[in-house]
């Protein structure tokens, strides 16, 4: 079933960007949208038309495919992701990662607003994702029958995030004067953000950065064998001692200020 929904999909694309094949597929979180001002689009479908794709209710996210190039290489970009928290099944956050995998992509880059769980970060940092924690997750992706045409069964997750992606970011960040660290990013299901507590938790098992995505779509890549390369925004600080009241406001502006710097990142290591 869910197999004939990819390729339902996949084909109705197919006949929208007629012989376009992205390299590179990228999903843009939360007030993270500017990067689609650089891209020469050329073909974008409304996720409405899609069969089978969800449709984002998250007021930011935009909830259009965009075909087109940027840094010389073909992309498609997801303008707006789905999250679990909007009553979605894992399997359907993750089903755009499927169809962009039918359609050709070779990488995947994934990008995200994220609450700071390391005292050494500061708002608007960069963080480079490391590695994840997946523990919190009601419902796993590959949970059901599996589909043998796309990955294994057991699909390995001892290098989840490619480590050449990882320090070419880095090293970029570094010759642009970037402040960008390298970290784990936790998955937790929201909406509503964690208490003192949690965020306490959080940082014991070792989690640098926390939010509410990403990491259904990336063990879906995973299991297609699809190198990933991840990014964090920092948006606001999580640190137990010195907890402030969330305001999507602030949050999204921490994510505006970060974004050029985001965007620069990620423009260059697909040109590299």
């Amino acid at each position: 079933m869910l197999l004939q929904q990819i390729q339902e999909a996949t084909t109705y694309l197919k006949g929208q960007i007629q012989g376009f094949v992205p390299q590179v597929g990228i999903i843009l979180g939360t007030g993270l949208g500017s990067l689609v001002d650089d891209i020469a689009v050329e073909f974008t479908v409304s996720y409405e038309t899609i069969p089978h794709f969800p449709v984002s209710t998250v007021e930011s996210h935009k909830g259009k495919l965009l075909f087109g190039t940027l840094s010389g290489k073909k992309v498609v970009c997801m303008q707006g992701r789905f999250h679990y928290y909007e009553g979605y099944s894992m399997q359907q956050v993750s089903f755009p990662v499927r169809v962009m995998k039918m359609l050709g992509i070779e990488q995947l880059i994934v990008s995200n607003a994220a609450g700071g769980l390391n005292p050494g970060f500061q708002t608007s940092d960069l963080m480079i994702i490391q590695d994840h924690i997946s523990l919190f997750l009601p419902e796993n992706p590959l949970r059901g029958a599996n589909l043998d045409t796309l990955g294994d069964r057991f699909p390995d997750m001892s290098e989840v995030y490619d480590s050449a992606l990882i320090e070419k970011a880095i090293s970029i960040a570094q010759q642009h004067g970037i402040r960008a660290h390298k970290g784990i990013y936790v998955s937790v299901t929201g909406p509503q953000l964690e208490t003192r507590s949690e965020y306490r938790m959080l940082r014991q098992l070792g989690a640098d950065a926390v939010g509410m995505s990403t990491v259904p779509e990336v063990i879906v890549a995973r299991h297609m064998d699809l190198p990933v390369f991840g990014i964090s925004v920092i948006t606001d600080l999580c640190i137990p001692e010195t907890l402030e009241k969330a305001e999507i406001s602030k949050i999204l502006a921490a994510a505006f200020k970060a974004e050029p710097l985001m965007t620069l990142i990620i423009k260059e290591l697909i040109q590299a």
